[in-house]
């Protein structure tokens, strides 16, 4: 069964960055991701390699830091919900 979104899903373009890091823990080192696309709700990344990632982080895109948790995983690709 298909759900409506909360939120509208939107590509970055133009001079939105299409890169953020993600930031796992206080000593551990960011993870450089590619956003695929983002809403006030959440986002679509994609891990520039295999990364083995805690529930809860903080994701920095734009200048902007937000606390996030990840919802769904497949592939390199994951699903962020703020």
């Amino acid at each position: 069964m298909n759900q409506p979104r909360r939120f509208a899903r939107v590509r970055p373009s133009g001079l939105v960055s299409q890169q953020a890091s993600l930031i796992v823990g206080p000593r551990a080192p960011v993870v450089p991701v590619r956003v695929i696309d983002y809403s006030a709700g959440g986002a679509c990344v994609e891990l520039n390699a295999e990364t083995k990632l805690p529930p809860r982080f903080e994701i920095l895109h734009s200048g902007v830091k937000k606390r996030c948790r990840l919802v769904w995983k497949h592939g390199r690709r994951i699903g962020l919900c703020f």
